[in-house]
């Protein structure tokens, strides 16, 4: 497929789509009915869906009794921990697998038109990007989740929490499930805000930007304390009315989810002149800059903020005008 009908590559080789990013149209005032139905299927396909489809096939399946939940157990708790690596070692592993090590669509759609493997670095564990990211998501990362996920299945289990069924709030745990991407975002730009702040940059932070090429092994490669604030927007839970249903489609945002930002293509290619879409530009733009789109844009805090990056010539303009503007005021503050 020819990526140049969609974007241009610079003398560096990486490649940037020529349509802009938007900001989605929910808190867009005046408000306009059509713009939030023009945008919802984007905000729904294909991530969401999929996110949601398997959370439903978790919870029949894959998830104990009510009753095996209602005491701590290694013998259900470990289940749930290598069920939730395999979820992860699937989704990732296929990104990774065709993108990167098959590499069955060359650069093409690539941000950044170099591949992670053929540049050793210091910054990683053995020099290698893929074996330090893949060693944090399952070492530290998924053990987290983990944790998060037998504490809202306990909790439901023995009645902690304003827990509601399915039979009598159909339509409340419905918007519910709708808006937990919503919540999610909002959560993360507060705790992504957070965690630039310098001193926790150095310590905590800076080690999810070591993968300033990132790649689908690079979203849940953290510091430890990154991932408690992370998976901590699952706490919602305990202040709405809902279900376990929700819990685990919660999870699947926060964790499976985490890849989409971190694809590093634009679009997957699915036959000769068809491709998907992966919503991953905005977050691909942060790991590159580091200091623009601290949300993915379906609320618009980066743009009320003034750390919106569209990906455009005049978002670059943008940011360069912002940083002198800081850089300047630190000189007046030096004098």
């Amino acid at each position: 497929m020819d990526d140049t009908r969609f974007g241009r590559r610079d003398r560096r080789g990486d490649w940037r789509p020529d349509a802009p990013l938007q900001v989605g149209p929910l808190l867009d005032f005046p408000w306009s009915p059509l713009r939030v139905l023009t945008w919802l299927p984007g905000y729904l396909l294909p991530w969401n869906a999929l996110f949601f489809v398997i959370a439903t096939a978790v919870w029949l399946w894959l998830t104990p009794s009510r009753e095996t939940l209602a005491s701590l157990s290694w013998t259900w708790i470990l289940p749930v921990l290598l069920r939730n690596m395999a979820i992860v070692l699937v989704v990732f592993g296929l990104l990774e697998w065709r993108l990167y090590i098959r590499r069955a669509q060359s650069n093409r759609f690539k941000y950044n038109g170099q591949f992670p493997a053929d540049r050793p670095s210091d910054v990683f564990w053995w020099k290698s990007q893929n074996l330090d990211n893949a060693l944090r998501t399952f070492g530290l990362g998924l053990p987290v989740w983990t944790a998060y996920e037998v504490l809202m299945l306990h909790a439901w289990a023995v009645g902690w929490g304003p827990w509601t069924s399915l039979a009598e709030s159909p339509w409340a745990l419905a918007a519910f499930a709708l808006a937990i991407p919503l919540i999610h975002e909002t959560h993360f730009f507060l705790i992504h805000r957070l965690i630039h702040v310098p001193v926790l940059y150095r310590w905590v932070h800076s080690v999810h930007h070591n993968s300033v090429n990132p790649s689908p092994w690079s979203a849940l490669s953290m510091h430890p304390v990154e991932h408690v604030l992370y998976w901590s927007d699952i706490l919602v839970h305990f202040l709405i009315p809902s279900h376990p249903l929700l819990v685990l489609y919660h999870l699947q945002v926060t964790g499976t989810g985490a890849v989409v930002g971190h694809i590093g293509f634009d679009r997957i290619e699915t036959g000769p002149d068809r491709a998907m879409g992966t919503h991953a530009y905005a977050h691909y733009l942060h790991h590159k800059y580091f200091e623009v789109n601290y949300a993915d844009g379906s609320l618009p805090f980066d743009r009320w903020l003034g750390t919106w990056h569209d990906g455009t010539a005049e978002g670059d303009a943008r940011m360069q005008a912002r940083f002198a503007a800081r850089k300047a005021r630190m000189n007046r503050r030096r004098t």
